[in-house]
């Protein structure tokens, strides 16, 4: 699995990207966290957990996201 670190530096460049905030994560270019009502923007991204609001993504969550791919990709 390759791992790449992106500056997403502005509104346009998010509006293409799907970009809704930082910090985001993009597994095979798909927001595994991804909301229907949230649009591109260049903003603060808050993540909604069980315990409550974070500012970053929920380690279980990501963990089983990047689980998923890696099996659809050994397929």
């Amino acid at each position: 699995m390759r791992i790449t670190v992106r500056v997403v530096a502005s509104q346009a460049e998010a509006e293409q990207l799907g970009f809704v905030g930082s910090p985001g994560v993009l597994i095979d270019g798909q927001d595994p966290f991804a909301e229907p009502h949230h649009r591109p923007a260049m903003a603060c991204r808050l993540y909604i957990e069980d315990t409550g609001v974070s500012g970053v993504p929920p380690i279980r969550r990501l963990r089983q996201a990047l689980k998923e791919a890696a099996d659809t990709t050994a397929r």
